[in-house]
């Protein structure tokens, strides 16, 4: 009761920075609820410093971390693996191609840029999965910083807003098709809204074209890589903890379920309780709903939690990595539909 006590004044302040969010994000699905909130938390930050904070503090470290991973493992009720199955079996191999490019040439911009690793490895893999939900998910497990997470989610939103806004006008360039169209904005774009929004431009300039259902589809198999990159990554956690403590001289005793994101498996466990009906389809929309709204919350948090000073001290290494990133995706998109016979040249 007392630690209830302790951290609810930071979650209701987080949650009522939350609320006129919700609704800007609505209002401009290609912005999202997400991004203004880390954005609004970062700017009470620049003038809010300690003490005035403190009565407010555990409850906003609460959400940053607890609530963020709730938030994570509902948004498994936005998932129907039967579906997903059925429909996003033909996106495979361009997202498994697309994944690995990010993540390798990820890795590879982190040498050559000499960047903060944390940083690094969410940029790659919001950009290879699914944005601020990956990020979310992977950050607890590689142990990353609130202006770390908030770095990494700016970059991620930067060039999502420039594909929602660019990606219609090139695919028309480009003469794709309804279901290309869809296809290609599921995989080349990163967050939930700006795939929406990309592909309901689309449907827009295109009376007729269904490309939104496909594009929405396309982005929840992408959703689903959430959980094995989520576990590879707390391998290679518990592998430099070994590393650092063989180093240190101390005796290496880590086992991996300490560093197991186990929030994951609820993740998984909520997906198959809403495709296999056990929870009713109105209740899942529900919860999803209730998913996004967590998700706002704990990235006011964060925002809150983050240092204008700490991001600068990153310079322009991960704007640079971000953008190499996102292009190189964007065009193994393109040449895996081409080889795939989607693209009519």
């Amino acid at each position: 009761m007392a630690n209830v006590k302790n951290v609810a004044p930071g979650v209701g302040l987080c949650a009522a920075i939350a609320l006129p969010c919700w609704f800007l994000g609505e209002a401009l699905p290609v912005v999202g609820g997400p991004v203004f909130a880390i954005l609004i938390g970062m700017v009470i930050a620049l003038w809010w410093k300690q003490p005035a904070r403190g009565i407010v503090q555990d409850g906003i470290g609460f959400t940053a971390k607890k609530v963020l991973q709730y938030a994570v493992i509902l948004l498994g009720f936005g998932l129907n693996l039967a579906q997903i199955a059925a429909v996003g079996a033909e996106s495979l191999p361009i997202i498994l191609t697309t994944i690995a490019t990010a993540l390798i040439v990820g890795y590879i911009l982190y040498r050559v840029l000499r960047m903060d690793s944390a940083i690094a490895t969410l940029i790659a893999v919001g950009s290879s999965i699914c944005g601020g939900s990956a990020i979310a998910a992977t950050a607890p497990v590689i142990r990353a910083k609130d202006e770390q997470v908030a770095q990494a989610i700016s970059v991620i939103f930067l060039f999502n807003v420039i594909a929602a806004l660019i990606f219609p006008t090139l695919g028309s360039m480009l003469g794709m098709s309804n279901e290309g169209f869809g296809l290609f904005a599921g995989t080349a774009v990163n967050d939930t809204s700006s795939v929406t929004a990309a592909a309901a431009a689309w449907d827009g300039m295109h009376p007729g074209s269904n490309a939104l259902d496909d594009a929405t589809i396309v982005k929840l198999t992408r959703t689903l890589a959430i959980i094995p990159t989520v576990v590879v990554f707390s391998f290679v956690s518990m592998h430099l903890k070994k590393k650092e403590a063989a180093a240190s001289g101390g005796a290496v005793q880590i086992k991996w379920k300490s560093v197991f994101p186990w929030f994951i498996l609820g993740f998984l466990a909520m997906a198959v309780l809403s495709s296999v009906g056990v929870i009713p389809a109105a209740a899942a929309a529900a919860l999803k709903k209730v998913s996004k709204f967590l998700m706002v919350t704990a990235l006011a948090a964060v925002g809150l939690n983050t240092s204008f000073a700490e991001m600068k001290k990153s310079g322009a290494a991960p704007m640079v990595h971000g953008f190499l990133i996102s292009a190189l995706v964007v065009l193994v998109a393109l040449a895996v539909e081409y080889f795939m016979g989607i693209l009519p040249f």
